[in-house]
C-alpha cells in the first residue's frame, strides 16, 4: 500500500523573488542576455507594486524569477545573505563575450572553478544581483 508521501507530488522550487529598481530594465536584461520570457505580470496599484514572473517554460512546472518593483523605489541594500542565481549556458566564453560587448559587468571571467574543472563566470544584473554562469556539459 502506498503512503501519502509516496503518492503526493513532491515539493518544488516555484520562484526566487528579487526587488528591482527599474522593472523594464530588468526585463530587458534577463530577456536579452538569458533568453528568458515574461510569463506573467501582476500589477497591484493598491499595494504600490508590480510582480513580473520571468523564466523558461511554464510557471506551473518550471522555476521562475519574480521581479518585484515597488513603486518609487530605485535601489535596495543587498545584505550579505544572498549569494547568486545560477544559469547554465552552452558556451560560457561566447556568452561572456556577447554580454561584455553589450556592457554587462563581468565580475569573474570564465574559467575553471577553483579546485575543479567546470567552467564558471559571474556577471551582475542591473540591480547588482550576482549571476553565476555555468558551462553546461556537452
Amino acid at each position: 500500500m502506498a503512503t501519502a508521501t509516496q503518492t503526493a507530488k513532491p515539493p518544488r522550487i516555484m520562484h526566487t523573488m528579487i526587488r528591482v529598481g527599474d522593472l523594464q530594465r530588468s526585463i530587458d536584461f534577463y530577456s536579452k542576455h538569458f533568453g528568458m520570457e515574461v510569463i506573467r505580470t501582476i500589477d497591484v496599484p493598491e499595494g504600490n507594486y508590480t510582480n513580473v514572473f520571468i523564466g523558461y517554460g511554464a510557471e506551473k512546472t518550471d522555476p521562475m524569477i519574480e521581479l518585484t518593483y515597488n513603486y518609487g523605489v530605485e535601489s535596495y541594500e543587498k545584505g550579505n545573505g544572498f549569494g547568486h542565481l545560477a544559469v547554465g549556458v552552452p558556451d560560457i566564453y561566447a556568452a561572456c563575450e556577447a554580454m561584455r560587448n553589450e556592457g554587462v559587468k563581468i565580475v569573474r571571467e570564465p574559467g575553471p572553478v577553483k579546485f575543479g574543472t567546470t567552467a564558471i563566470a559571474f556577471v551582475d544584473d542591473p540591480d547588482g544581483y550576482r549571476i553565476e554562469l555555468i558551462q553546461e556539459s556537452k
